[in-house]
């Protein structure tokens, strides 16, 4: 098998009708993108890039030679102008002078802002000084698969050797930093002739004279070791060969939503935590393989990988051949708290005595035979990415191992680069969390105005959203322009009645999968109907009832079932009406119906209060933006009761209220917001009225 499942072919995307209009710093950000653009040349945040261009200065007026480098935290695939830094060479060289040798290593990161050139604010990254003392114009760092899978070999210099004659030379592991990158000066200043060089457990540098030639050499050594590895490893069974089998789609999916909220209950105690599900077929055939076990405990080798996946995934017990979920749930508290005592333990004996504090100590990574891999991260997007990034691992444990024999970080490299001061510095810059971050909220009636503007709400908090709905158009139209706005990592869909019991089932079972659980659930699925009692038939009032009373019923019903499991509290938000509390004419059913919505919230309050789930109402009135109730016959049914017209409709509402002003969805949602937010952690069983001031409705 080879190191990355994907087609084997590296497309040369380098265009010279584009690149001839650009600068030397342009062409810099054009071939970032494109390298940046396919996952087996480098990973997501993975590797940098840089360009020595001859700059004015803005001081002095004189030519000088700038370094262009990609910034700290930056990702060369979605990188802009101004996320490369830029410093001066010859500051940059007189670094050599005050350096005080290994020992005082993190202490050069200080200076280099002293280096900066033109005021740029963007921080350089600890790689700097690799590219800066490379005696060529431009330089490539990237973390191909391929080329990994030969550094985490146990033989990674004579492979090397092997595949790229003196063309690549090899330095041993050192932790990024500056004094790799005067061990990567000596190499060049020793090596005049060579292209470049593969770092030990960690990557490849390449370099040239001019951008295209540094971007096509970049591609050819990649390509060279993944020609080298299809040769080498043709026929051979990857990992050992399968002892399980993988379960269908359907059932792995199932097995997730049974796993991913017991898990993370688990995993939330410091924080919520969002949840990510991967099976694909490079997953697949690494959890189900013989040496699956053995490999997964030796951790990931590239820094990249380490600091997204941790030390180790933890492998959950599951026989695919014998399923018996009931028996694997039972045994995860005391794995997850098994692999916390390993981690407390690992962090004991390897801490220095200025180590950061320990941390979250839960795995990130979850393995299951037969089914795939689970990863639990404080966001969807850091959830996906670490899955991609042990995907990554799989890729170069799969081709190490084919040829010699897989190697991780040793244990105290690994630790040194996890708690990192640089590292934890880095961390310590990070915004605050936003309010609902790590969260996830369920909105039925996601497509209509309501909903739409309440899961955008919480989207802006940070939470993530699943949008369901009976009308898969205006899903679609809402989902693209949330994401759009916030991401498609945070915003997902599902088509459910909330009056089919099968279909709310299925749909908790989907968010599961999707984000790990769920939080906050918000009931908004609604309908409306206006008719004299005398011409209320039995279907219009059952389908009130049906939608209203007993759609509510079922969603939170599910909802119960899921915080049970996770037994970390969760909100109930229901979006009932005025006329629960307020009666109005020609509208029994639906009156009726909302009523019924409160009392049942009431009820769920003090079920939910000992398991800490609120349970709270917001009452709207008259909301005709973007609702669809308000159209078709419902809107010409109420504008018939008041001897009125469409047009005349909204002013009648918004003359009728005490306050005298419209209420709009976005109104709606900040209530929904509030009673889902830690603000009022202290609320439940209550009912706050958004309907510009209607004295019937007031509860007291």
């Amino acid at each position: 098998m080879t190191p990355a499942p994907a087609p084997q072919h590296l497309e040369n995307k380098w265009d010279d009708a584009q690149a001839n209009k650009m600068t030397e710093s342009e062409k810099l950000l054009y071939r970032s993108n494109l390298l940046g653009s396919d996952k087996r040349i480098t990973n997501y945040g993975g590797g940098n890039t840089s360009a020595k261009v001859i700059e004015r200065d803005p001081l002095t007026g004189d030519t000088v030679e700038v370094l262009w480098v990609k910034g700290s935290g930056g990702d060369v695939g979605s990188i802009k102008m101004d996320g490369f830094a830029t410093l001066y060479m010859d500051k940059l060289n007189a670094l050599r002078g005050v350096y005080r040798g290994p020992d005082h290593e993190d202490e050069m990161v200080g200076f280099l802002p002293h280096c900066t050139f033109n005021l740029n604010p963007r921080a350089a990254s600890i790689d700097t000084p690799l590219h800066a003392y490379v005696p060529a114009k431009h330089v490539d760092h990237m973390h191909p698969d391929a080329i990994i899978a030969i550094a985490a070999a146990k033989d990674s210099q004579a492979l090397t050797q092997k595949i790229f004659g003196n063309t690549i030379g090899w330095l041993p592991w050192k932790r990024p930093g500056y004094e790799l990158g005067l061990w990567l000066s000596d190499f060049c200043a020793k090596n005049p002739d060579a292209k470049g060089v593969v770092l030990e457990s960690h990557g490849l540098f390449t370099w040239a004279d001019d951008a295209k030639d540094c971007y096509d050499l970049t591609l050819e050594v990649i390509q060279t070791a993944m020609d080298w590895f299809v040769r080498e490893t043709a026929g051979q069974p990857a990992f050992g060969g399968a002892v399980h089998d993988s379960l269908p789609a359907t059932d792995r999916h199932a097995v997730a939503a049974r796993l991913m909220p017991a898990i993370r209950g688990m995993v939330s105690g410091q924080h919520h935590m969002v949840g990510h599900f991967d099976d694909s077929d490079a997953v697949l055939e690494f959890v189900n393989a013989k040496d699956m076990t053995r490999l997964a405990a030796l951790g990931t080798s590239c820094p990249d990988h380490f600091l997204r996946t941790k030390i180790c995934p933890l492998v959950v017990s599951f026989d695919p051949a014998k399923p018996n979920i009931n028996a694997t749930l039972a045994g995860l508290p005391d794995d997850v708290a098994s692999y916390r005592e390993d981690y407390k333990a690992y962090y004991a004996r390897c801490k220095h005595d200025d180590s950061p504090a320990l941390r979250d100590p839960n795995a990130v990574v979850y393995l299951i035979p037969g089914v795939g891999m689970i990863t639990f991260a404080k966001d969807k997007a850091t959830a996906r990415i670490s899955a991609e990034f042990y995907v990554n691992a799989i890729n170069v444990m799969r081709g190490a191992d084919a040829v010699s024999e897989y190697q991780g970080l040793p244990e105290q490299e690994a630790f040194d680069i996890e708690y990192w001061l640089l590292e934890e510095a880095k961390l310590q810059r990070m915004p605050a969390p936003k309010s609902l971050a790590g969260r996830v909220a369920l909105v039925t009636g996601g497509a209509g105005g309501i909903g739409s503007a309440t899961a955008a709400r919480y989207l802006r908090e940070g939470a993530c959203v699943m949008l369901a709905d009976i009308d898969d158009d205006a899903l679609a139209d809402t989902a693209k322009s949330l994401a759009q706005t916030f991401s498609p990592d945070v915003v997902r869909t599902v088509n459910m009645d909330v009056t089919d019991e099968d279909a709310v089932t299925a749909s908790f079972a989907q968010i599961a999968v999707a984000f790990g659980g769920v939080d906050i659930l918000v009931s908004n699925a609604g309908i409306a109907s206006s008719a004299p009692i005398e011409d209320t038939t039995l279907d219009l009032w059952n389908k009130n009832m049906a939608i209203l009373s007993t759609g509510y019923f079922l969603v939170s019903r599910e909802a119960f079932k899921a915080f049970k499991i996770q037994d970390i509290g969760g909100s109930v938000v229901f979006v009932a009406s005025k006329n629960g509390l307020a009666a109005s004419p020609n509208a029994s059913a639906y009156c009726t119906a909302k009523a019924s919505e409160i009392h049942l919230a009431r009820c769920l309050a003090l079920e939910g209060a000992p398991m800490g789930v609120r349970v709270n109402v917001v009452n709207p009135d008259a909301v005709l933006k973007g609702s669809k109730i308000w159209e078709g016959e419902w809107l010409n049914q109420r504008a018939g009761t008041y001897g009125t017209d469409k047009d005349g409709l909204e002013a009648m509402y918004r003359e009728r209220s005490l306050l005298k002003r419209s209420v709009l969805p976005e109104d709606i949602a900040e209530a929904a917001y509030f009673l889902a937010s830690d603000q009022s952690s202290k609320s439940t069983g209550n009912i706050i009225n958004v309907d510009a001031g209607n004295v019937q409705a007031f509860t007291r």
